[in-house]
């Protein structure tokens, strides 16, 4: 059976040899050199991660992870366990060849294995792109055997080393569509086709609109929701601060709350819902609204981050369409920030983060460089400027004095790394994720020597707890704490407490 096999890879070699490929001479032999190293498919993730949004930039850290896989298994085991000996030049015309041949043995293909590898990994987390994709990786496993390095068999292992590298990151690090299902329980709430009913206020001073990433917010969504009754407010740069823009803001005015209050009365006249168009602060300030209102919230991604809405599964005015119109809608938890004491003291409330101490400036440090180096990385870059700069504070936590780095208290239970958590899977789990940092001695040594290692979230010095409420007393003055981007001088005490199902929010449809 070994020598049918080979003889037919012999055969099917020599076909390839004798025939001419039209335009194949001038193209392939520079496409095969371009992809050494796995340079071509570092390109196309380089160029993905910055012309494209969220989904591009996932798409293409699938593709290179999982190249990476490939490639490390083809070098350490494939081409030592086969050691077959490369084609015999002589009868591949001499303008095919490469300049420089290969050294290595030639089972299986590491060319082919990278494409197919980077490929697969797109199309896992994007079916569209690894499609766009597909003829360019079957370009480079023919220009191995087109310019006589390999035979088709040394392809044909390679791609299937690379599909198999694929699906065994995918099974490590599932996508999207296998994740279950972000905020539940299912809740109800109205169809609005092309937006009837909806009634949205635009925050044009988001933080895309600084950005220049968009053009005109407000005709974005007029354009995608026909029939909603849109209001813009503020011209602003950014949303992320206080919650208030001043400035040309349209029908809007310049005081978000009131501009959300009349957007709000006006939805329960057309017994419709409440959008918002802008950042996590815009959103947490209509998350307010609705839910004193009862009614139910679209939330159309325009800020910055968006980490409620991507949370939710929308990471596109397009998916928040879809949403509305199909009626998809959960029930959310909410955090109610309540300072002094008693049922009339004065209350805030958070849907994302609420932090002490150092967190807010780790945040903004792994923002920046996520993009560039990926989450973990960041991650720990993140944790080695904050904790090299940072300060402790002395607080009171449900009693208990402690001397904290920083404290985070994390609406729902957040997933990532241990000082830096990233994104939540259910939006109704009925707890408070809380991340503590010691300021003991030598504290934060230990820590930055975990983080380093890549065991932060096993070091004594990070304490986490899930509970329903927490109280938080002694915060010295001029201490600053942050909330769903917005920072605020913090009171000598506060509470914060859970409030289960607080809100009802459209979410992408399932597929």
């Amino acid at each position: 059976m070994r020598k049918i096999v080979s003889s037919w890879d012999r055969a099917a070699f020599l076909a390839v040899a004798a025939r001419h490929w039209p335009g194949g001479d001038r193209v392939l032999p520079r496409l095969s050199r371009s992809a050494d190293h796995g340079l071509l498919w570092f390109g196309v993730a380089a160029g993905a991660a910055l012309a494209g949004g969220r989904p591009a930039r996932r798409a293409a850290l699938r593709g290179v992870a999982s190249l990476a896989v490939a490639s490390a298994t083809v070098n350490t085991v494939g081409k030592r366990s086969v050691r077959r000996l490369r084609p015999v030049l002589d009868v591949v015309p001499l303008v095919r060849q490469l300049s420089r041949q290969p050294f290595t043995t030639s089972f299986p293909s590491g060319h082919s294995a990278s494409a197919v590898a980077f490929t697969t990994g797109v199309a896992l987390e994007n079916p569209a792109w690894g499609l766009a994709l597909a003829p360019l990786a079957a370009s480079v496993c023919f220009s191995r055997v087109y310019t006589g390095v390999h035979y088709p068999g040394d392809v044909l292992a390679g791609a299937a080393l690379g599909a198999g590298a694929a699906f065994a990151v995918r099974g490590i690090a599932p996508t999207r569509a296998q994740l279950a299902p972000p905020a539940r329980p299912r809740a109800d709430a109205p169809a609005l086709q092309r937006g009837e009913g909806l009634v949205v206020v635009v925050n044009a001073g988001s933080g895309q609109r600084a950005a220049g990433v968009r053009t005109d917010p407000v005709q974005e969504v007029r354009s995608a929701l026909p029939l909603a009754e849109v209001v813009a407010f503020g011209q602003d740069e950014g949303d992320e601060g206080n919650g208030r823009s001043e400035g040309s803001g349209g029908s809007g005015g310049g005081d978000l709350g009131k501009t959300l209050e009349s957007a709000a009365l006006r939805a329960r006249e057309l017994d419709g819902a409440l959008g918002v168009f802008g950042g996590d602060g815009t959103v947490n300030a209509a998350a307010v609204v609705a839910r004193r209102h009862r009614l139910p919230l679209a939330v159309l991604p325009g800020g910055t981050y968006n980490h409620f809405a991507y949370d939710l599964g929308i990471e596109s005015l397009g998916d928040a369409c879809r949403a509305v119109e199909a009626g998809e809608a959960v029930a959310v938890d909410m955090v109610r920030m309540r300072t002094g004491g008693g049922e009339e003291a004065e209350a805030a409330w958070f849907l994302n983060t609420f932090s002490l101490g150092a967190y807010p400036e780790l945040v903004r440090v792994r923002e920046r460089w996520a993009p560039r180096v990926g989450a973990w990385p960041a991650g720990v870059l993140a944790a080695v400027h904050v904790l090299r700069t940072a300060r402790p504070l002395r607080l009171e936590v449900d009693g208990r004095r402690r001397r904290l780095w920083m404290l985070f208290a994390g609406n729902c239970t957040y997933r990532g790394l241990g000082l830096a958590p990233v994104r939540r899977h259910d939006l109704a789990d009925g707890v408070l994720d809380v991340r503590t940092v010691s300021g003991g001695p030598l504290a934060r040594t230990r820590l930055l020597a975990a983080a380093l290692g890549g065991g932060l979230k096993h070091s004594p010095v990070l304490r986490t707890a899930r509970v329903r409420s927490l109280r938080i007393s002694g915060i010295r003055r001029g201490t600053h704490l942050a909330y769903d981007g917005e920072i605020a001088p913090a009171p000598g005490e506060l509470t914060l407490r859970k409030e289960n199902e607080a809100l009802v929010v459209y979410r992408l449809p399932a597929e």
